[in-house]
């Protein structure tokens, strides 16, 4: 975007912004839709969102990035409910176990930074995001199960 420090670090409220107002999205559509398939939902919007930007640039590149916030804000939330429901009175180990997995979420930038680095392209540091963001939407599709007034 051709965007200086300053200008850069402003657009960070964009993404923030974007993570609230999906968050609101998400907690609607999770009154209508089984959270399992509001997640790999949500993992393929992102994945899209990562596409689109590596095949432009400019703003649309730029934002198509900052909108991934849109589909995160939903995930953690949603994979923690879903991790932790039936284990019953193993539900303190598994919800420590899922948050020792939050590690994951400051390892893997740290990586995809290394790998555009490396490659020398950012779009193809992308596939490492791309990824987990495939395995989170197997997880969803996997635990997915009707709500209420939906229908498989």
């Amino acid at each position: 975007m051709g965007l200086n420090s300053e200008a850069a670090g402003k657009m960070i409220g964009i993404y923030w912004g974007g993570a609230m107002v999906g968050r609101f999205i998400g907690s609607a559509l999770l009154r209508f839709l089984s959270p399992g398939k509001v997640l790999a939902g949500a993992a393929l919007a992102a994945i899209t969102l990562l596409a689109i930007s590596t095949q432009t640039t400019g703003h649309v590149a730029g934002y198509s990035l900052l909108a991934v916030g849109l589909a995160n804000s939903i995930m953690f939330p949603t994979i923690f409910s879903l991790a932790c429901e039936k284990l019953g009175s193993r539900a303190a180990d598994g919800s420590g176990i899922i948050n020792v997995a939050i590690f994951g979420g400051a390892v893997i930038p740290l990586i995809t930074g290394m790998i555009a680095d490396i490659t020398g392209s950012l779009g193809m540091s992308f596939i490492l995001p791309a990824i987990c963001y495939a395995v989170i939407a197997g997880f969803g599709w996997y635990a997915r199960r009707p709500a209420v007034g939906d229908q498989a």
